[in-house]
């Protein structure tokens, strides 16, 4: 991704309201999505006005550390601010925006549309939502979930067909499906150098998910470098021990690592930092199916996607199909480095043509518009009591809202406790309990979890 900002419409992230500037509000549940978020806001900004960004992470398992939004390179004037959900809706209500942004899973996207549509706001704002990376699993259950949203972003030209086919073959207005980009692609344009040789392997918190399969590629990964000691072999990780992002990482490579057989070979390192800035100095990236990978080949950097344990689709590497970059170790380790096939990488949105900058017209333009449009129609959710009566109150109960999209009586009493000491002390106990539910998850459950393996 890197650290380039220069190139970013003039957005600030601040706490006070500036006159007849457009305030957006992105609200993301882990590190990736505010990333996402954030960075798409800042792509998609209504031209001509000011724009302000107020940041919201939503409480949860994977709501990422100070480190993490650090690492992830969309900073921020201030820290945003961690809420529930009913605390977020409430924010609406209180303060006027102009366009929320939603970065999250599908089923707190569908909860806040449906929060939102119970306001009852004169003057909504335009709600944009859409996906982090690659869409390879659960598409049309996601997509459902994010319908009613006035923009519904693709990062392709390959997934805005794919949507619009999703929500016309239910009978769901498409028109929301918006072709874009990922808002984070950028660096400069690979080119050799002398001297220099260095292999990055990207690593995902559960691709692959299994002990042996992890344990599997460390060691190819310490093998290749002990073939080729002259070349640099680099694990690039996205969390430390005992942090989360969007999915749970059970078997960390750092403690996989410290068990290596003879320890490691001094051409390799794990590290950590900005994706852009490591893809600065990256000759071969090496990936199951990360993200990273279309980071990579928007800079024309040698990309491989690993066929070690098949093309499958619960790996995802199924989506790079045609590609060109498809390799197993093997091949890696003989000295092959694959070629990405130029026609696939426009299709998937990839630009390394240079027409990157273009993406996100087209976003920007309808969300104007939007802007400048006043009162908005009511916001319309395919998923309703009518079509999805046994799925959407459940759905919706886990975010604390009623089946109408209006809070749940236990979260309308916490709303109304909102001075004084009482309010101090209940946030100092259910803090506390948010840390010992977190160190549960992350910590203990893991460790459990390692142990029954025995």
């Amino acid at each position: 991704m890197g650290r380039q900002t220069e190139s970013l419409p003039n957005v600030r992230v601040v706490s006070s309201r500036t006159s007849h500037a457009v305030r957006v509000a992105v609200l993301a549940d882990s590190d990736t999505r505010w990333k996402w978020g954030a960075l798409t806001a800042r792509r998609i900004a209504p031209g001509g006005r000011p724009t302000e960004l107020s940041g919201f992470l939503l409480r949860g398992r994977a709501t990422p550390t100070a480190r993490q939004l650090d690492e992830v390179g969309a900073s921020a004037d201030d820290a945003p601010r961690e809420v529930t959900g009913v605390a977020f809706l409430r924010e609406l209500r209180e303060e006027s925006y102009d366009v929320v942004v939603l970065a999250l899973v599908g089923g707190a996207v569908q909860a806040m549309l449906h929060g939102i549509a119970a306001l009852g706001l004169t003057r909504r704002p335009a709600v944009v939502t859409g996906y982090v990376g690659v869409v390879y699993e659960k598409l049309s259950d996601g997509l459902l979930l994010r319908h009613g949203a006035d923009l519904v972003l693709a990062n392709s030209r390959h997934d805005a067909q794919r949507f619009r086919a999703v929500y016309e073959g239910v009978g769901a207005d498409a028109g929301s499906v918006t072709e874009a980009a990922l808002p984070f692609l950028g660096g400069e344009r690979y080119v050799p150098e002398t001297g220099r040789d260095t292999l990055v392997f990207a690593a995902q918190p559960s691709v692959p998910v299994t002990r042996a399969d992890r344990a599997y590629l460390l060691r190819r990964l310490v093998e290749h470098a002990r073939l080729h000691p002259r070349r640099e072999v680099l694990l690039k990780l996205r969390s430390k021990p005992g942090e989360h992002t969007t999915h749970v990482e059970e078997f960390p490579y750092q403690r996989l690592a410290e068990k290596l057989p003879g320890g490691a070979p001094p051409n390799f390192r794990l590290v950590y930092g900005n994706m852009g800035e490591v893809l600065d100095r990256t000759d071969l990236l090496v990936t199951v199916s990360s993200t990273a990978a279309l980071e990579s080949l928007h800079r024309s950097i040698p990309t491989a996607i690993l066929t070690d344990f098949g093309i499958r689709e619960p790996l995802g590497n199924h989506h790079f199909i045609g590609s060109g970059c498809l390799a197993s170790w093997d091949q890696l380790d003989g000295g092959g480095r694959p070629s990405a096939d130029p026609v696939w990488a426009d299709r998937q949105g990839v630009a390394a043509d240079g027409s990157y900058a273009a993406a996100f017209d087209e976003a920007r333009a309808r969300l104007t518009k939007l802007v400048a449009t006043g009162e908005l129609p009511a916001i319309a959710p395919y998923y309703t009591a009518t079509t999805a009566p046994g799925y959407l109150p459940g759905l919706l109960a886990r975010y604390h809202l009623a089946a109408d999209g209006t809070p749940l009586p236990s979260s309308r009493t916490a709303q109304a406790e909102t001075g004084g000491l009482r309010r101090v002390v209940r946030e100092a106990v259910r803090g506390a309990a948010r840390g010992a539910y977190r160190h549960g998850v992350q910590r203990v459950a893991p460790v459990i979890r390692r142990m029954g393996e025995l």
